[in-house]
């Protein structure tokens, strides 16, 4: 008997979170990939299995969701969510090929992350109201982010034991729970510290080694610290499209900037290839405008 999505779903999910022990925000969007392939099948009425599915199949698929997403770079997400499923199919002996190996990812332009200046990052903490509640928390959120260049998930499950005060490292557990060691800054832990002490009045906290909570001592979801850096961004006068990863963003392009050595930005980013770090040498101004002053014949 073939095996139904359902249950291929429950596979893939136990394979991607023992096997691949990739994270839960990994293991959540490879299944969301799967279960938008089910759902072309379902709209149109196609009785197929997934061992069943063909290569003109995938291609009838990603022509369907190319018209509800005109976005490149999701549509090659969703594909690489889909190779990973018939891949793993193949391993399991679900299915004698891989339907998935000849399609072609759509063409990504290059795109540059959008970077806050030092002087607007000041900004975004200065309009910060310490007298309110969650003030100093909210400020050591952001030296943290901006000091570290840790991901929002990172933030978010970042611990108390995690944070060494002699060394000045922190222990962050990035995609796949593999771990490093990231330098944080004084000022970063003096606003910690700080942070610490509201912690500490909180009437009841339930997760009692997670760093960061809100009001009702529970760990911070990734959507509050989208929200939080916002309104901060809005009331700081900053028009530009902010998340909490332009913060990494801006860590990494003012360390390139400076002069830092593209090794070591890889291991405090926590890249596995320095090819994704070199996106960096792109946004060092004055690098490239430094060598239009020397070398272009009109400068």
């Amino acid at each position: 008997m073939s095996l139904t999505w359902q249950q291929s779903f429950r596979n893939f999910e136990t394979y991607l979170r023992l096997e691949k022990s990739l994270s839960e925000n990994s293991v959540e969007a490879y299944l969301n990939d799967v279960k938008k392939l089910e759902r072309f099948f379902a709209e149109s009425k196609k009785d197929v299995s997934p061992a069943s599915v063909s290569y003109p199949d995938l291609k009838e698929f990603l022509g369907w969701y190319g018209s509800e997403s005109s976005n490149t770079r999701t549509q090659s997400r969703v594909l690489s969510g889909i190779r990973a499923f018939y891949k793993f199919l193949l391993i399991e002996g679900e299915t004698d090929d891989n339907p998935a190996s000849l399609l072609e990812s759509p063409r990504i332009g290059f795109k540059l992350p959008q970077v806050l200046s030092v002087s607007e990052i000041d900004r975004i903490i200065a309009v910060i109201d310490l007298s309110k509640a969650e003030g100093h928390r909210n400020k050591a959120i952001i030296e943290t982010l901006y000091g570290c260049g840790l991901r929002v998930s990172e933030l978010v499950n970042l611990h108390i034991t995690d944070i060494h005060y002699g060394e000045g490292f922190v222990v962050v557990t990035g995609k796949g729970n593999k771990q490093r060691l990231v330098p944080i800054s004084g000022k970063a832990l003096k606003e910690i510290d700080i942070y610490k002490t509201d912690r500490n009045r909180l009437t009841k906290i339930h997760d009692e080694n997670i760093m960061f909570l809100n009001r009702r001592g529970r760990k911070l979801t990734r959507a509050m610290i989208f929200t939080i850096i916002k309104d901060l961004a809005a009331r700081a006068g900053i028009n530009k499209t902010i998340s909490p990863h332009t913060f990494r963003h801006s860590f990494a392009t003012h360390m390139v900037e400076a002069g830092a050595d593209l090794r070591a930005v890889q291991e405090m980013l926590g890249h596995e290839s320095i090819l994704t770090t070199e996106i960096y040498t792109h946004i060092d101004r004055s690098y490239l405008r430094d060598t239009l002053i020397m070398f272009h014949p009109r400068s």
